[in-house]
């Protein structure tokens, strides 16, 4: 089977995407929030668990971007260091803001709902 040079890079991209996937799991993502959640601020979370919900009916383009997204937000290594007072979760809430902006479009009613349940859930 020939995919030629696009085909290669496109094959390429998806298993990139399908590697950053594996390293973006609930159990990941779930204690990052929960080791967060009073630090980062709701609004913050509010947009991590859009990206959350959108993923499953995002476009591959918007899979990689919500994924780099949630990725940032979950790695220990930021830019501005999530410990340092005051400025600790700027850096991840551009990077998921911005993200939110990109796939914001494709997500359904019913994301933003789930997203809206699950934050009254765990800041009520």
């Amino acid at each position: 089977m020939h995919f030629g040079r696009n085909g290669n890079r496109i094959l390429q991209y998806n298993k990139k995407v399908n590697m950053e996937k594996d390293q973006v799991t609930k159990e990941s993502l779930w204690t990052k929030i929960k080791d967060s959640a009073k630090n980062a601020g709701k609004e913050l979370i509010r947009n991590v668990l859009i990206l959350w919900y959108a993923f499953p009916e995002a476009s591959a383009t918007d899979k990689a971007v919500i994924l780099g997204a949630l990725a940032y937000f979950i790695s220990p290594l930021d830019v501005i260091p999530d410990m340092t007072p005051v400025f600790g979760y700027t850096d991840d809430a551009g990077v998921v803001a911005a993200a939110v902006a990109k796939v914001r479009m494709c997500a359904s009613k019913g994301v933003i709902a789930k997203a809206e349940e699950k934050l009254k859930e765990w800041f009520a």
